[in-house]
């Protein structure tokens, strides 16, 4: 992979006019790790829906139900997301009824930085969603290859087109932003992680940090 100068230094300057604001959310994240573990869940239940849903809509869906996710029946959450608007209501219903059984192994492993467990053990989550609700509680070293990171890498050149995201495809892209995020922290002198760097191009894709 070959990256451009250009590029690279494009990158700085921006990350320049917003690194205090991505601090600031990224120490915001760092905070949910200090949640007890049934807001956890509720926390995992935000990236379950959030999968093909556009993250505006489903943060409104997410907060209308905020507790009830703990107690709410399948055949009620069911008819919440679908009078909510929300897409693959019934198979979204499916998965968080079916998570909330793995409260407390999801505890354990989110403590771990278990990604592999939550992709193998929790079913509406991949490695995206994975990637994208542990970084929510915090870490910072998974990539969340969202619409807006793999259409800003094509853009870029850093891929040709996007393809079907594989364990391998997808840990080969993430591999490609660590590359990234390691000749970025050259330039702007200090070191640059996966989850800035998400921050980053999101806000380069949309015009505004990342609220979930």
């Amino acid at each position: 992979m070959v990256l451009r100068m250009i590029f690279l230094k494009k990158l700085a300057k921006e990350y320049e006019k917003i690194k205090d604001r991505i601090e600031e959310k990224l120490k915001e994240f760092e905070n949910n790790r200090n949640l007890k573990k049934e807001e956890k869940f509720i926390e995992l239940c935000f990236c379950i829906l959030v999968a093909n849903n556009r993250l505006e809509k489903t943060k409104d869906v997410w907060e209308k139900i905020g507790k009830k996710f703990l107690t709410i029946s399948k055949k009620e959450l069911k008819e919440a997301l679908k009078s909510y608007g929300l897409r693959f209501y019934n198979k979204r219903a499916e998965y968080i009824i079916q998570a909330r059984n793995f409260i407390d192994e999801i505890d354990k492993n989110i403590e771990k930085c278990n990604r592999e467990w939550f992709v193998k053990n929790i079913k509406g989550i991949g490695y995206k969603e994975a990637s994208h609700f542990l970084r929510n509680m915090g870490y910072k070293n998974f990539a969340i290859l969202d619409r807006h990171v793999i259409r800003f890498l094509i853009k870029n050149k850093i891929i040709e087109k996007q393809k079907p995201l594989t364990k391998k495809n997808y840990l080969e892209i993430e591999e490609k932003l660590k590359e990234i995020a390691k000749r970025l922290s050259t330039i702007v002198k200090k070191e640059i992680n996966l989850a800035e760097l998400d921050l980053l191009i999101f806000y380069l894709q949309t015009g505004r940090i990342c609220e979930k």
